[in-house]
């Protein structure tokens, strides 16, 4: 996947908006004004920083080399991957609904109801 195809993909979850609050090369997506989500557009490789529990993200960094802990983000609940043929468009939709289903979790249940996010 490419940055556009990444960007696509995480538009399509319910509720989730885009935006660049740091700079012009990093784009934020988020869940009703929570990230999940960061893409930085000044880097060669194309990769995404994700949310992700803190058990399955060791568990995840020691099976994949692709995926390695966000430098920006704390290091126990977010990864960085980084997009590479290792990396199938399945399993990386996955991780991204894994960190959008994290934030949804976390939202007061009115706002979950209202945008149909059981």
């Amino acid at each position: 996947m490419n940055v556009e195809e990444l960007r696509e993909y995480c538009l399509s979850l319910k509720g989730t908006t885009d935006e660049f609050p740091f700079d012009d090369v990093n784009m934020v997506l988020k869940v009703q004004g929570k990230m999940f989500a960061l893409i930085p557009l000044d880097n060669p490789e194309t990769q995404i920083s994700l949310k992700c529990d803190p058990e399955r993200a060791i568990s995840l960094r020691e099976e994949f080399s692709s995926i390695v802990p966000a430098w920006h983000f704390n290091k126990k609940h977010w990864n960085t991957v980084l997009i590479s043929p290792s990396i199938s468009q399945k399993f990386l939709c996955e991780m991204i609904n894994h960190s959008y289903n994290l934030v949804v979790a976390g939202l007061p249940k009115k706002v979950r109801e209202e945008l149909d996010l059981k």
